[in-house]
């Protein structure tokens, strides 16, 4: 290999993303035309999921819905059983976080068509999962020919393809790349961004050359005017957004263990998929994933009474929809739920006399909180808010409201929904418990002998403790030294000591210490320098008290929980 790519970053990469690119977003094309293509078989039309199904009477709405839910838990369950039965993992983040081989082609195919049966009946999902897995898998089909001449890591073309899945449906290049890094790499190398960069804007320069021009949700006349007030109601709906992130997670979480009780993947779905259709009849606008309800949100079309319905349908459907197992997205559904959370407040505001000047743009806001609560993604989800607008003057106020609504999230203890964002802010926890942490946490007791102790006793102890040396300390407890049992050994053969002989004469009164409040880093180092096990601890450098022992296997077993 040259020495030009060897590094995370270099032109091979670079070069291999724009082709990448247009891949994904053909792929999340070919995806959303089977989808119409479902839609339309079903329905007789190709409109929006929240139109199609008015097609049918009220009460065939449960029926359809659960139907599709069972038959997409036919191909789940194949898909699951084929993952248990050859333990492969297919989630495309999942691969790149563990630089796996390949995305597996067939569990990948058989949970899409669970997915489109699950979208296409209507189950309050995302489209972007499937979209952004078939992505991945069509990117790693491609590695599978590239990556020997090119010498290229397949789970780095599959990362590429990724951000190109999902930039080509929110047409938010730079978003989709960071999300990746974010999400997949927990942003560990700032050189792995580059080429998702290049491969999510190719993917979104193609849908603008295919005519998909315009702004995902028009909002570009709407301006955020800074004013004390904005800013306080900005702060309000990062932190009620912050509430609904958690809300969320913690509805899917109890649907998942209520739908665990039932063991028939088809039947669960069905189950599911009914329940959604139930819902349905107080409101079509809870079906899908939500991106048409959005645009009528921002246009105003929707008083607040039905803002509040439909937040609360809208939220119960999709932890039914994820609980049950449907294989999709949450980034519209949180999304919509962030759309109608700032509209929500922000027209509550209103009444409460507090001088609105747009409640769209708090809608927007919403968006993009609800979403970094829910993802724990935050930078993503503020340049997402910008790109999917095309509204710069979103950019201040949905820096402030995704950080507090990902903060709130985080310190309720809430896991992300996406297990590797939780893996990645455990081990960042772990890294700062490993800096602050003192030595005196981990101390544990050890044997010590008195000067006048003999080398007896001292072989004795360390068959004991098994170990190398056996420390000594004075009438009061001050550490004075260790002996070696080795050297005691050697000279006791070479007549020099007998085993009587106290262990003064062999003590070596400069062996390394550690101090109890030293952090675990500064153990650490020490240790580094050192090839013993054990340290001795003292409580400080003027009084040397001894207070037991470190192990270096307990550091080792510390620095494994990050790295």
């Amino acid at each position: 290999m040259s020495i030009n790519n060897r590094h995370i970053l270099n032109w091979t990469s670079i070069l291999v993303a724009i082709p990448i690119g247009m891949l994904g977003a053909m792929a999340t094309l070919l995806f959303r035309v089977l989808i119409e293509l479902l839609t339309r078989l079903i329905f007789g039309s190709a409109h929006d999921i929240t139109r199609a199904v008015t097609a049918w009477p009220w009460f065939c709405w449960p029926l359809i819905v659960g139907f599709g839910g069972i038959l997409a838990g036919i191909f789940l369950h194949y898909a699951s059983r084929m993952e248990q039965q050859q333990h492969v993992r297919t989630d495309y983040l999942e691969v790149i976080n563990a630089r796996l081989e390949a995305v597996p082609t067939r569990t990948s195919l058989y949970r899409a068509l669970s997915s489109l049966f699950s979208i296409s009946s209507g189950a309050s999902i995302g489209k972007e999962g499937p979209m952004v897995q078939l992505a991945a898998l069509a990117g790693s089909l491609a590695a599978r020919f590239i990556q020997r001449p090119l010498k290229l890591q397949n789970s780095d073309v599959v990362a590429m393809a990724a951000a190109a899945g999902l930039a080509s449906v929110y047409h938010a290049p730079l978003a989709s790349a960071i999300f990746v890094a974010e999400i997949a790499y927990g942003i560990s190398a700032l050189q792995r961004l580059i080429p998702l960069v290049v491969s999510a804007g190719v993917a979104v320069l193609t849908m603008w050359m295919l005519g998909n021009t315009s702004a995902l949700y028009p909002l570009s006349a709407v301006q955020f005017t800074i004013s004390f007030s904005s800013i306080l109601l900005t702060l309000v709906v990062g932190l009620v957004s912050g509430l609904t992130g958690w809300l969320i997670i913690r509805l899917i979480a109890l649907s998942k263990r209520q739908f665990a009780r039932v063991k028939n993947l088809p039947l669960r779905l069905g189950l599911g998929g009914l329940a959604v259709g139930v819902l349905a009849i107080g409101s079509t606008d809870i079906l899908g994933n939500g991106y048409e309800v959005i645009v009528r949100i921002m246009s105003g079309e929707l008083i607040l009474q039905m803002l509040l319905v439909l937040f609360a349908l809208k939220l119960v459907a999709t932890a039914l929809s994820v609980g049950s197992g449907a294989v999709g997205g949450l980034f519209t559904p949180s999304l919509l739920l962030g759309a109608l959370t700032g509209s929500i407040v922000a027209l509550f505001a209103n009444l409460a006399g507090m001088p609105v000047n747009n409640s769209l743009a708090f809608a927007a806001i919403g968006m993009g909180a609800v979403l970094a609560a829910v993802s724990q993604a935050p930078l993503m989800a503020m340049l997402m808010v910008l790109e999917m607008t095309f509204n710069s003057s979103l950019l201040f106020p949905s820096m402030i409201a995704c950080c507090l609504a990902a903060m709130t999230v985080y310190r309720l203890q809430s896991a992300s929904t996406y297990p590797l964002v939780t893996e990645h802010l455990s081990r960042a926890d772990a890294w700062f418990d490993f800096d602050n942490s003192i030595i005196a946490q981990y101390i544990v007791s050890g044997a010590a002998l008195h000067p006048q102790d003999s080398v007896g006793k001292a072989l004795a102890v360390s068959s004991i403790k098994r170990d190398r040396f056996v420390y000594v300390i004075d009438q009061q407890g001050a550490f004075l030294g260790a002996v070696s049992v080795h050297d005691i050994s050697h000279q006791v053969l070479d007549k020099t000591l007998t085993l009587d002989s106290p262990v003064s004469e062999v003590m070596d009164s400069g062996f390394p210490v550690i101090y109890q409040f030293q952090t675990i880093r500064q153990g650490w180092d020490t240790f580094s320098q050192i090839s013993l096990e054990r340290l001795p601890v003292l409580n400080n450098a003027s009084e040397r008290k001894y207070l037991g022992v470190i192990s270096k296997t307990s550091l080792i077993q510390k620095a494994k929980t990050f790295i």
